[in-house]
């Protein structure tokens, strides 16, 4: 697996900006297991993906073919494995080739690709279901998103779907930026969209979390300070 050369300024500051937020959270524990915040955040996400995919007759996972695009070190392809997704049918992508080796390491049955999310090395309608996770908030150009947004249409079956999760919006972070509705609809023109807006925005979990469990639960019913969108897109038949 020999690591990409990245003609795309956005993508060189985007690899930059990864290995800057891997060496901080050397230090720290904001997405560890043992946080109560982040298992509540995973656990709350996961309850939401279950839903969706119960009310969209897409529970059982086992003979879809999936990609997701910006895999990092495989936890979200994990989290389909544990919901009955088969490994062998499974394409994780990253620009990172440390990440990939981890995910190779820790789920050594998928298929892990060092690829640019502009050029997909996939032949045309290959998958069932594309998973994009926080990836595209990362990317501040307009255009590479245009392109990646267009890549995944490409590889993906007529009238199979792609499953966003990403930030609306994250003031603290200034190398991201947040991606309304009407930005989604933008990038994937032609296809049905099922939005919910779901995660209590993550610097007020970690302020509540253990203590005020029941009061984050309740803020997070409420929508208005949830910080992501869960979107069902569907490819037009």
């Amino acid at each position: 697996m020999a690591p990409i050369i990245d003609q795309n300024p956005d993508l060189r500051r985007l690899r930059q900006e990864y290995a800057r937020r891997a060496e901080k959270l050397e230090t720290k524990s904001l997405y560890s297991s043992e946080n109560p915040a982040y298992q509540w955040m995973i656990s709350d996400r996961q309850k939401n993906i279950l839903n969706l995919l119960s009310s969209t007759h897409t529970a059982d996972l086992v003979d879809l073919r999936i990609l997701e695009v910006g895999c990092g070190t495989g936890g979200v392809i994990n989290e389909f494995i544990q919901l009955g997704a088969m490994p062998t049918r499974i394409v994780g992508i990253d620009l990172l080739l440390d990440r990939l080796q981890q995910a190779s390491t820790d789920l050594p049955n998928c298929s892990w690709v060092n690829a640019n999310g502009q050029h997909l090395p996939f032949q045309e309608k290959s998958f069932d279901l594309l998973l994009q996770f926080t990836a595209f908030s990362s990317i501040l150009d307009l255009e590479t998103k245009k392109d990646m947004a267009a890549e995944m249409l490409r590889v993906l079956k007529p009238g199979g779907h792609i499953l966003w999760y990403d930030f609306i919006w994250n003031p603290t972070n200034p190398q991201t930026k947040g991606i309304g509705l009407k930005e989604i609809k933008f990038l994937f023109p032609g296809c049905e969209l099922f939005p919910s807006r779901i995660t209590l925005a993550p610097p007020l979990t970690r302020l509540l979390l253990p203590r005020y469990l029941q009061l984050a639960n309740w803020l997070s019913s409420l929508k208005l300070l949830n910080s992501h969108l869960l979107v069902w897109i569907k490819k037009p038949d």
